[in-house]
């Protein structure tokens, strides 16, 4: 059930996924960080940079990071920093990540309303956050979910291989980005038994609905409102789709070739910055 809400009144906890997901991760080979989460972007460990990004919002009133082991956080003097001092709050991770936002969900008031990220987000803006929040409290639904489209993607990155979700009105990308109401949780629940499949698109869509939706989408008939649509279906949680500006916030950094463009867009961003501000 959806209801009007007003925005004013609320802020949200921020849940943050930063679990290692395998013993041999191309990430921490590449950097010699100890887990993924630690592996430095732009000179900074990447779950730092998420962690500071949330912290500028206005609208996330406390932040909450499930995993990585606490017997690595040692391994980030500045990230066991803020844990010590109660300014992000610390779980142990599950074995996938849909168990781990359930975990999360557990140790949350039942009413908040929840922002979920990973922590391999490294180009995450607070930009991006606050429109996606503002956009989110707008919204009558019970959870949200942060897209790029194709074309623009793609404009800004050409040469980036994603995940897309192609659909008669375009294709889109996901941004590990979603919010939750109270009623949407209950979305984790589908979250868990199609998470495997997630690389996979018309897997996905196959295993869990009909063949006519299967057949729109592979012909390219499948609209995203139909998409949702039958998500909510399947699911009993209306989604609403937050269409990003923001080419960057589809990029997570899940592999070698992630890191370094991760890296060569910060250093564009960095040099006509000090061109802008040197003095003599």
């Amino acid at each position: 059930m959806t209801h009007p809400r007003n925005p004013v009144q609320q802020k949200f906890t921020a849940l943050v996924l930063a679990a290692d997901r395998t013993e041999d991760d191309p990430i921490t080979r590449h950097t010699g960080a100890a887990c993924k989460a630690f592996a430095p972007v732009g000179g900074k460990p990447m779950i730092i940079r998420v962690l500071d990004t949330l912290a500028a919002s206005n609208l996330i009133e406390s932040i909450v990071l499930c995993g990585p082991p606490r017997s690595r956080l040692n391994d980030c003097p500045s990230l066991k920093a803020r844990i010590e001092s109660g300014e992000v709050t610390w779980l142990p991770n599950k074995e996938s990540p849909s168990r781990s936002a359930e975990h999360g969900f557990e140790h949350l008031p039942a009413n908040a309303p929840v922002l979920l990220t990973t922590a391999d987000h490294a180009l995450l803006s607070p930009h991006t956050v606050q429109y996606f929040l503002t956009e989110s409290l707008k919204a009558n639904s019970d959870a949200t979910v942060g897209l790029v489209k194709q074309a623009r993607m793609t404009a800004a990155f050409p040469e980036t291989r994603r995940t897309f979700f192609r659909l008669r009105d375009g294709g889109v990308c996901g941004c590990n980005l979603f919010t939750f109401r109270p009623d949407g949780r209950k979305l984790v629940e589908f979250w868990r038994s199609v998470e495997d499949l997630r690389k996979y698109p018309w897997r996905l869509i196959a295993h869990f609905v009909g063949p006519s939706i299967v057949l729109s989408y592979l012909f390219r008939r499948l609209s995203l409102d139909q998409a949702l649509n039958t998500l909510a279906a399947k699911s009993g949680v209306r989604v609403e789709p937050i269409i990003l500006q923001d080419a960057r916030a589809g990029i997570d950094v899940d592999t070698v070739e992630d890191l370094l463009l991760a890296e060569s867009i910060l250093n564009k961003a960095i040099v006509p910055f000090y061109k802008r501000n040197k003095t003599f």
